[in-house]
């Protein structure tokens, strides 16, 4: 998690808070550097499908474009109450317990969902339970709303330690974040350990957020965590949901929240005031992706696990030269290199030197963990299997 941005701000302004979009900022390395036909870029810099949806989503949305008037008028501040059933009834069959329509919130993307959530849950000074490394919007939208993130270390596992947040619990804590599939670690958090850290938050009457942004992605065949299956499960999770990843609509930002329905009218205010409503184009994707798709996202579901499997397997050459893989899953492979310069500089050098864009572990790690220095994000869900050997055939080849 690195320094507050040194832009030229007013003095005290929220946004001078926190630092620079670490993507953005990834992306301005490019400046100035060419790459030969022979080794063209491998950007594993960001999780995002660089593919368009399938095709009849896309006629659907078209459709509605050009057909139905309410798609470009203001929609409900929630979200359409079709999406809204639709994943109340889908949550219920997928993790054996009930949600209903009046605990779902549709959201412009799960970035907005997160901080629709903190918006209701903390006051300046309040304090989040972040396990690191973090995704790194989380840490910035904390940052910009005067909340304080208390970093929970995972270590060499990735995987955080209930009894270690524990300790970390004071008056001002309002929550303790999961993100399961983790972004940037890859890992997957065993059913106990989120099982562990719900009773945790209950015990401490904060409320435990729980992110599955990747969670179509997962390598369970079956349901992640059965927290839903908790009857008073709403008095203390709050799940987030991308559509992004799944169906390819990155660019229409369409997250979700589920949540107690008390909460939801909470996060209704935060909606209200940002952006009204989420646009309609697409929900409408969203739910006929729902309705439809099942079949086309178990096979994207396979890909992205095959990947995985290679950058497994793949392994060796990098192991072979002090590498190691720490975590891979979902979208991420997240690795720890051998070199004596920190990651910032590695990850930098390794555009112009091995044509590979991937982001330093300083983009995930207060700079009080020194670990961070030594690791590295691989974002590989773009990157087919022929071009994952190539990603590591060139860093194996590169010398520090």
């Amino acid at each position: 998690m690195c320094s507050p941005s040194a832009a030229v701000t007013e003095a005290g302004a929220r946004t001078a808070a926190t630092f620079a979009p670490p993507v953005m900022e990834a992306r301005r390395w490019l400046e100035g550097v060419s790459f030969p036909p022979g080794r063209p870029l491998i950007n594993v810099s960001q999780a995002a499908p660089t593919g368009a949806p399938p095709e009849g989503l896309r006629r659907a949305m078209a459709e509605a474009i050009l057909t139905d008037t309410a798609a470009h008028l203001y929609g409900p501040v929630l979200g359409l109450p079709a999406l809204r059933e639709e994943i109340a009834q889908t949550w219920t069959r997928a993790y054996g317990g009930q949600v209903g329509m009046a605990q779902v919130a549709i959201t412009s993307g799960c970035n907005q969902a997160y901080c629709a959530a903190i918006a209701t849950l903390c006051g300046e000074g309040d304090e989040v339970i972040l396990p690191v490394p973090c995704y790194f919007n989380h840490r910035m939208w904390n940052d910009m709303a005067g909340v304080r993130t208390m970093p929970l270390d995972t270590g060499a596992s990735l995987i955080p330690d209930p009894g270690a947040a524990a300790r970390l619990i004071t008056p001002r804590t309002r929550a303790i974040v999961l993100v399961t599939p983790n972004n940037p670690g890859g890992v997957e958090y065993p059913p106990a350990t989120i099982a562990a850290f719900r009773d945790l938050a209950r015990a401490h009457g904060i409320a435990l957020i729980l992110d599955e942004t990747y969670r179509d992605f997962h390598s369970a065949p079956g349901a992640p965590h059965d927290l839903f299956a908790d009857p008073d499960w709403d008095g203390v999770l709050i799940q987030l949901y991308s559509f992004s990843k799944a169906y390819r609509l990155t660019g229409h930002r369409v997250g979700a929240i589920v949540a107690a329905a008390a909460r939801i009218a909470e996060v209704e205010k935060f909606l209200d005031t940002v952006t009204i409503c989420p646009a309609q184009p697409g929900q409408i994707g969203a739910l006929w992706g729902m309705r439809n798709l099942t079949p086309w996202l178990r096979a994207e579901r396979a890909e992205i696990l095959a990947r995985g499997a290679a950058i497994r397997a793949g392994f060796g050459p990098l192991a072979a030269r002090g590498w190691r893989l720490l975590g891979a899953g979902a979208y991420f492979a997240y690795v720890e290199h051998p070199f004596a310069a920190p990651s910032d500089v590695i990850a930098r050098r390794l555009v112009s030197e091995a044509g590979v864009l991937l982001l330093p572990g300083t983009m995930f790690m207060p700079p009080e963990i020194p670990a961070g220095a030594r690791q590295l994000r691989i974002a590989f869900a773009n990157v087919d299997r022929d071009g994952i050997g190539a990603l590591i055939g060139r860093l194996a080849g590169f010398d520090g």
